[in-house]
């Protein structure tokens, strides 16, 4: 009599929704707004970024008017006849300096901060993009390890029943002992996989929390991405164009132009208009010389020119300085040979990669038909005699072994999609029509650079991001949505 196999389709197995799970499924774009808005690696370059957004308002300070005022007492405790000076004395004293001059040293700092601030907001959408991958390619790892679980667990009960009819079979003396031994070694084998199987999806969740912020509930199947190219040339077209990674190291590039030109005016002349006044309060004093008793009189004085400061020898800082620039420029500019270079080769190789998985996925189903098919002949044979216990055990895994095959490559194709379109610079909010608000970077920068006044101080920061420490651990039940049936 032939064994009955417990195996279902792939469809029908990873559409099991645990039970207890909420109604409404949790969605790839629920999850990147979620992070967009509070994952503290974005939220912390984009602190970053406009810390670098002041370095603007530094720079322009060195060429802007400065003023300074003084006020000092002093009371002379020891006089000498004749005395020709006053006991005490209150002075107060006020200057406005006004650069005109630098050398171009000013005009070339601000140039060069204004391309690394650009430079920064491209690396903040690089930081964006990357985010993104890992939570695209996080959410999947859930999806699939799910799925595999559910194959995994699957194939225990089938094996479970299995090894059950073998011992009945064997006590009638339909079965041998090998045969049941052998039923109850791929017994242990599968939990043990199993129990791998529910170790990576916990992994997985945890990743997903560390992410998103919360664990992931009832996760749907993603939607199909947009815009993906016909070929690796068009891709890396496009790559070359948007990718900002690649743009913010060009920008980096142009601004070390501008620190030689800075560096190189350290040796020009300086000139700088100023005003002074000044004013001695004697508060009363008086000085007995020769004359005798002289009351003292009260001093004002106000002054106004030009100053010319030409250097002649600063120990040699102003070459050090110039040589340093052009060494940072010239590691600039290698830097982004060596970041095309990466862009490059990630696009092609991302492009590779999602076709493949392509390719993946259609052997992998027609294997699983195949394998489907080979354990119903295997087990008709098996009722004639002419197959064992061993080669049903051999099919069902064969059977299980293209089914984690399918998944995985539906898996790998989407994630490696999206890190394409992640290289082609093609991965951000905007490109991926995530709810606003959006961040943008430049409305910071327009109100720093309008800001001239010396106390206008940011508050104390709050924390944007928060503790996941208070988020359970998380166990191995799936969380797919009932229908689910692939990627």
């Amino acid at each position: 009599m032939g064994r009955r196999s417990n195996f279902f389709p792939l469809a029908a197995i990873i559409a099991v929704a645990m039970v207890g799970t909420p109604a409404s499924a949790e969605t790839l774009m629920e999850a990147l707004a979620l992070a967009y808005k509070n994952n503290p690696s974005i939220t912390a370059a984009r602190a970053d970024q406009r810390a670098v957004d002041e370095s603007v308002a530094i720079q322009r300070s060195s060429g802007l008017p400065f003023a300074d005022s003084s006020i000092s007492y002093s009371n002379n405790i020891y006089r000498q006849f004749p005395q020709i000076s006053a006991g005490e004395a209150l002075s107060m004293n006020a200057q406005v300096v006004l650069p005109l001059y630098n050398g171009g040293s000013v005009r070339n700092a601000v140039n060069a901060a204004k391309l690394r601030v650009e430079s920064g907001q491209f690396s903040l959408r690089s930081v964006e993009a990357n985010l993104f991958q890992s939570i695209v390619a996080t959410y999947m790892n859930v999806l699939r390890d799910s799925a595999i679980v559910e194959l995994n667990r699957q194939n225990v009960r089938a094996l479970d029943i299995n090894l059950s009819a073998g011992q009945e079979r064997f006590e009638v003396g339909d079965l041998t002992r090998t045969d049941v031994a052998q039923s109850r070694s791929r017994l242990a084998l599968a939990r043990s996989s199993l129990q791998s199987a529910q170790a990576q999806l916990i992994a997985s969740k945890e990743n997903y929390i560390a992410l998103v912020g919360k664990p992931p509930q009832n996760l749907e199947v993603p939607p199909a991405l947009p815009g993906l190219p016909e070929s690796a040339e068009a891709a890396v077209a496009l790559a070359l164009a948007n990718n900002p990674a690649l743009l913010a190291a060009n920008k980096a590039r142009d601004a070390t132009r501008y620190d030689v030109k800075s560096a190189n005016g350290q040796i020009m002349p300086r000139v700088s208009a100023f005003i002074n006044g000044s004013q001695t309060d004697y508060l009363g004093s008086t000085v007995v010389n020769q004359g005798g008793i002289v009351n003292v009189r009260n001093d004002k004085a106000a002054s106004a020119g030009a100053t010319i400061s030409i250097p002649l020898y600063q120990g040699g800082r102003p070459g050090a300085q110039q040589r340093q620039a052009v060494a940072r420029e010239s590691s600039a500019i290698e830097q982004a040979t060596a970041t095309e270079r990466a862009v490059i080769a990630q696009t092609r190789a991302s492009y590779a990669l999602w076709r493949a998985a392509l390719e993946t996925i259609t052997s992998a189903e027609e294997a699983v038909k195949s394998a489907e098919l080979a354990l119903d002949g295997v087990k008709v044979e098996n009722s004639a005699g002419s197959r064992t216990i061993l080669d049903i055990l051999n099919a069902e895994q064969e059977l299980l072994n293209t089914q984690v095959q399918l998944v995985s490559a539906r898996r790998d194709a989407y994630v490696s999609a999206f890190t394409l379109l992640a290289n082609m610079g093609r991965a951000e909010a905007r490109d991926l029509g995530i709810d606003r608000p959006y961040y943008d970077p430049k409305d910071n920068y327009a109100r720093s650079t309008g800001k001239f006044l010396d106390f206008d101080f940011a508050p104390q920061p709050k924390p944007i991001s928060s503790s996941t420490a208070d988020t359970p651990p998380q166990q191995p039940a799936t969380i797919l949505i009932p229908g689910f049936s692939g990627f």
